[in-house]
């Protein structure tokens, strides 16, 4: 295959700003970022806005069989040609992520391997971290913007603490797997990068997401304030956490996943 770059001004492409995408040409960060699961040689793979197809080829260098989902059509030209040169080995959707059903696309649990457009990246994963437990991916890889990731792995007392640190811990292990610099993108975004590694776990017995979320949601709504207060916005929800003998003149920032986890257990 010709380089990337090459690639990109035979089919005149560009980064659409409208669509979040910053493309990345450094072919041994793609294959480190390709190496973050694991051994991916025959395994499934769900690619979410591949663009050109730069980290497709990271993938499909590794031996993964990709499943990618590309709403600009003014790439599907680009990864047609990584089609052909990896036969029975790329399947390329042209579609918007978040009104397709990812699971239905494949028979077993494939990782989720993605340098996630922007402008969709939190929404695509908050609804991967929804899914039935256990869920239908094995593993998540993808890039965000350093703040988001930081707020992914947040422990408790740390300013980046919140729901998505709650929702994203609760029944998975996160972490960041390896930052990566503005400059390794064309064009260069305002700001840093990471890429996170999520694995799923067991969910704890009792916990039902949806009451997990309205307490977060009730909690975190007022994070400056005593949970005395924040929590005044749940039916229940200060009985439960006074009967798991939580002090409610803490702030929700305080307060661990594992507590959280047992006071909706509590609520039901």
């Amino acid at each position: 295959m010709p380089p990337l770059r090459e690639v990109i001004r035979a089919h005149g492409l560009t980064a659409s700003k409208a669509l979040g995408q910053n493309f990345l040409f450094d072919g041994q960060l793609l294959d480190r970022i390709a190496r973050v699961p694991g051994d991916l040689k025959g395994a499934e793979v769900l690619e979410v806005g591949p663009g050109p197809g730069g980290l497709t080829r990271a993938l499909l260098g590794a031996g993964a069989r990709v499943t990618a989902i590309e709403r600009d059509r003014r790439c599907i030209p680009a990864l047609a040609e990584l089609a052909d040169a990896y036969p029975g080995q790329l399947k390329v959707i042209e579609g918007d992520a978040l009104a397709i059903d990812h699971a239905s696309l494949f028979e077993g649990a494939p990782h989720v391997v993605a340098n996630l457009p922007y402008n969709v990246g939190t929404e695509l994963f908050v609804g991967w971290l929804s899914a039935e437990w256990r869920p239908w991916w094995q593993s998540l890889t993808l890039m965000f913007q350093r703040e988001v990731a930081d707020r992914i792995v947040a422990a408790p007392g740390t300013d980046a603490y919140g729901r998505l640190a709650v929702l994203a811990q609760w029944r998975s292990v996160p972490r960041i797997a390896m930052p990566v610099h503005r400059s390794a993108f064309t064009p260069p975004p305002k700001v840093m990068s990471a890429v996170v590694h999520v694995v799923p776990v067991d969910a704890p017995e009792g916990v039902r997401l949806t009451t997990l979320e309205r307490l977060t949601a009730a909690a975190f709504g007022q994070r400056r304030k005593m949970m005395r207060t924040s929590l005044k916005a749940m039916p229940g929800a200060i009985e439960a956490a006074e009967a798991e003998g939580i002090d409610l003149t803490r702030r929700a920032e305080t307060v661990s996943v594992a507590e959280f986890c047992a006071v909706a257990r509590r609520i039901g």
